[in-house]
């Protein structure tokens, strides 16, 4: 624990050290707002903390791989803003999304500033060459995969398999970039560095899922935005997917023509779509694990102990 709370706060203190240029303030003031905030800046630090596997001495993680970790996470957060546009999502993280407190335009802009941005932090990489390839393959598997989340919402039904596949790109390609990248910048061994990559994919998909999970059986107090969003949105989720493919004629006419969250949740409790998707959860974390026992490595137990915390969060 004390490793991870080490790296989370060389992650904070690099944020809170960044200067945005004073002006247009109108383009500034909303990455400050969005980059500020926080969240749980988990890709930055299961970056660092691959990087430590490798690499015992902190300081050299930190010269190596910080740049790399923050533009991950910069990256990340610019996807995110542009996401909410596209939700027409009010709330991220408990406060108003960018495009409801400035406007869409103003967010749009601003979003494609962060993106321009995490490049240019990613380039002070003492790698950058090595980096630059895996973090560009995932910042476009990223927008592929919202690509066919969008197109998703104009299909009745979608195969799981798709579902996964589109995870995969817009959650975990990301993720997966992230813990590899951290492990490059350190000279891991390419062998290493690809089990990695696949620890944080199967990670990355068990998140997204716990994600759907949550976004109808959590808290909104705690998860940060609205519960029942996907519901409302008709989006294609784990549980819908899955629901779709157990239900009756009866309760497939609710869950295609329905938006109203009590009508949707009954149909998923009647069919136990929270206990098969918590299943679905523990499977993607066990496989993620069982690439970092494949390492055989000690110093993989921040990693573990990490992944452990994911899988029992609530936000």
């Amino acid at each position: 624990m004390k490793q991870i709370e080490f790296y989370s706060q060389i992650v904070e203190q690099r944020f809170s050290e960044y200067e945005y240029p004073s002006s247009p303030i109108g383009l500034y003031a909303p990455i400050d707002y969005t980059l500020s905030d926080g969240g749980k800046r988990m890709r930055p630090l299961l970056s660092l903390l691959s990087a430590s596997v490798f690499e015992q001495d902190s300081k050299k993680v930190i010269h190596n791989s910080i740049d790399a970790a923050i533009a991950v996470e910069i990256f990340h957060n610019f996807t995110l803003l542009h996401d909410d546009i596209m939700d027409s999502a009010p709330t991220r993280r408990g406060r108003d999304t960018v495009h409801k407190k400035w406007g869409q335009n103003p967010a749009i802009l601003s979003g494609d500033a962060m993106m321009i941005l995490s490049y240019e932090v990613l380039s002070h990489s003492p790698k950058f060459a090595e980096l630059f390839p895996i973090f560009n393959r995932a910042a476009i598997e990223v927008c592929e995969g919202q690509q066919y989340d969008m197109e998703f919402e104009e299909s009745e039904q979608v195969e799981l398999e798709d579902y996964i596949k589109m995870i995969r790109l817009k959650t975990a390609s990301l993720m997966a970039a992230a813990i590899k990248m951290g492990a490059v910048a350190v000279g891991a061994p390419s062998d290493k560095c690809d089990r990695l990559y696949k620890y944080g994919e199967n990670l990355g998909l068990a998140f997204q899922i716990q994600d759907d999970f949550l976004d109808s059986y959590g808290n909104s107090a705690t998860f940060g935005k609205k519960i029942g969003g996907d519901i409302a949105e008709g989006k294609q989720t784990f549980l819908r997917i899955t629901a779709l493919k157990l239900a009756n004629e009866k309760q497939k006419k609710i869950l295609t023509l329905s938006r109203n969250f009590d009508e949707v949740i009954a149909v998923y409790n009647e069919l136990d779509i929270a206990s098969i998707t918590q299943k679905e959860i523990n499977k993607y974390f066990e496989l993620a694990d069982d690439h970092l026992d494949s390492l055989n490595d000690k110093q993989v137990a921040p990693l573990k102990e990490y992944s452990d915390y994911l899988l029992h969060r609530n936000k």
